[in-house]
């Protein structure tokens, strides 16, 4: 009986360390624009700002990155950037988004995110950078405040893996595993 009770206790539990994103696997992305500010766009040496949409992530594997504006998220999943750098994908069948949620910046580093944001696009102009200025990402997919989310999604828009907080060394392999087997 003892037991038993426990085993309902946990139970209980469960859902309280159960994922707080509203993101199903097999499933697409709850739909999702950015007008403010949007994806950097590289023109010559200067760099511009269009609207991002979730629906058009199709005909390539997208891994997304989707982060708070803070040092300590970007950090988070460092190990899986590294990992997909080393794989050196073809840019015509994989692509990495990374979406910087600046709503959920440390009060007054808001220009310093913006600008380490479009710094990474130069310096990885085949990668894409969606600038979150509201969360409207963060808010869509119900994504938690100051942390990582890795997403994974083949070239339907299917999801194929979703993680917040960083992985582990397995996550990471099973990733890259994902990729290969989806390319």
């Amino acid at each position: 009986m003892r037991l038993r009770q426990s085993l309902i206790g946990l139970a209980m539990l469960f859902p309280l360390t159960a994922a707080a994103h509203n993101i199903t696997m097999g499933s697409t992305l709850p739909a999702v624009t950015v007008n403010q500010a949007g994806e950097l766009m590289l023109n010559g040496d200067s760099l511009e700002y269009a609207p991002w949409r979730s629906w058009q992530l199709k005909d390539r594997v997208f891994l997304i990155q989707a982060i708070a504006g803070r040092t300590n998220a970007k950090e988070m999943n460092a190990a899986m950037i590294d990992a997909i750098k080393a794989q050196n994908y073809d840019r015509m069948d994989y692509q990495t988004v990374t979406i910087i949620n600046k709503d959920d910046a440390v009060w007054g580093t808001g220009r310093m995110v913006q600008s380490s944001a479009e710094d990474s696009k130069r310096e990885y102009p085949w990668s894409a950078f969606v600038l979150d200025n509201e969360g409207k990402v963060a808010k869509t997919w119900d994504l938690p405040d100051e942390s990582s989310t890795i997403i994974l999604i083949d070239r339907y828009g299917e999801v194929l893996f979703v993680k917040e907080g960083q992985l582990s060394q397995s996550e990471v392999d099973r990733v890259i595993s994902l990729i290969d087997e989806n390319l």
